[in-house]
């Protein structure tokens, strides 16, 4: 941190998760007077959520397949995660104490897996550098005058910004303060966003009342997912997830939840293809289960020769016609490739995170709206959306960065025109 004096220039940052803290800290490191506005009583509620089964930072994968996961938005969020880059993430949080390691998948966690202790690190530099906290300060928009409005325990509350960074996030988890109610203010200024859609979320299936009180609740383990996209792309994923009372969801789901939910737009439902045996050809499946099963039922023949039982057997059953049992071959197919139709997108305040928010066209490379001059966005408010396994934190570290820095620089250019 900066050991000069605070400018007199005084920067808004509205919204106190991981984006508008990093907008903070860039800010007052160079020399910005910040004052930081959040709805709720505390701030990085979601951060610290999202933080209780372990806290994912981000992921040590090569970084061609690292930008991949942000899809079509890739070439809007490379040039910030070129600037603040997992290696940079990572050196920046052992800066606060906090020591990291890369877990079996390459992601990479704190090394006790919490939020808290980072986040109360990361609190405590940002106040002894000068930064002030407001607490239940709901953002209500501008006056006519161009002040921000904000409602409070004590009233409404008016202030006159240099500069503002708004970093409200997304529409998922509202009563951790994200609720998407930013979206109408913004569009009374003109500034252009997508609506808000659930990311990383579960969908209905429709199960039989049978499967879903046997197995609701249940993971399904080590399968590999497949779906094609809109435009005839496959992708694929190997992993777990979960059954639920209404369909599935998990890490597996999440990592195409985008594609599956494009489907369902376009034709009203989406198919997930699931291969129960990863680890067998389909020639081989077909060779176990031809075997003749004397006296044993179909269930342990499946077991012992295949592996299939539990929840992967139940799920056989449901997607699979009895007759089909007696046909070898079809009933091969079904365990290497088993169609699971998904029906729905489970809502949006159930989702891990949203898609939709402020276009990147109605911004400059900055992070600052062209409408409004002075005005910035970061994080999760903005149009792109990742899977979980680090992306969403490290996209949200990154753009805050580059919207903090962004503000500094259009404040110190102005102060010497």
């Amino acid at each position: 941190m900066s050991d000069h004096t605070i400018s007199s220039r005084k920067v808004a940052v509205i919204g106190g998760g991981p984006a508008g803290l990093m907008a903070a800290e860039m800010l007052i490191a160079h020399d910005m007077a910040v004052d930081l506005y959040d709805a709720m009583p505390s701030v990085g509620r979601k951060f610290l959520l999202a933080g209780k089964g372990g806290m994912n930072l981000t992921h040590t994968e090569a970084s061609a397949a690292f930008l991949s996961r942000y899809g079509s938005r890739a070439p809007q969020i490379a040039p910030m995660l070129q600037a603040f880059d997992p290696d940079a993430l990572r050196a920046w949080v052992h800066e606060l104490g906090i020591e990291t390691f890369v877990g079996s998948s390459g992601r990479v966690f704190p090394i006790d897996m919490k939020a808290a202790p980072l986040l109360r690190a990361w609190l405590k530099r940002l106040r002894d550098a000068g930064v002030t906290f407001h607490m239940r300060h709901r953002w209500l928009g501008w006056d006519e005058a161009g002040k921000l409005r904000f409602a409070t325990p004590e009233g409404e509350h008016k202030l006159q910004a240099d500069a503002t960074i708004l970093a409200l996030g997304g529409g998922s988890w509202a009563r951790l303060g994200s609720d998407g109610a930013w979206l109408p203010l913004l569009a009374q200024h003109g500034i252009a966003a997508a609506p808000l859609k659930p990311a990383n979320c579960g969908f209905d299936t429709g199960w039989s009342e049978h499967f879903q009180q046997r197995f609701a609740g249940q993971p399904l383990k080590s399968v590999i997912a497949s779906c094609i996209d809109i435009d005839g792309i496959e992708y694929k994923r190997q992993g777990d997830f979960v059954v639920t009372g209404t369909g599935i969801e998990g890490s597996l789901v999440y990592a195409l939840s985008a594609h599956l939910r494009e489907q369902i737009v376009r034709q009203g439902y989406a198919t997930l293809t699931l291969d129960l045996a990863p680890g067998k050809t389909f020639e081989r499946v077909l060779n176990e289960i031809s075997q003749p099963r004397g006296a044993r039922s179909m269930a342990s023949h499946l077991q012992s020769k295949v592996g299939i039982t539990g929840v992967k057997a139940g799920l056989l059953r449901e997607v699979v016609a009895k007759e089909d049992y007696a046909h070898s071959h079809t009933l091969a197919q079904a365990i290497k490739a088993l169609p699971l139709r998904l029906v729905a997108v489970r809502p949006l305040d159930e989702a891990i995170s949203s898609a939709g928010g402020v276009l990147f066209e109605a911004l400059d490379k900055s992070l600052m709206t062209q409408n409004m001059p002075g005005v910035f966005c970061a994080g999760e408010m903005l149009d792109w959306e990742a899977p979980t396994g680090g992306y969403l934190l490290s996209a949200c570290f990154a753009s805050g960065r580059t919207a903090g820095l962004g503000a500094a620089e259009w404040l110190q250019a102005k102060d010497r025109q």
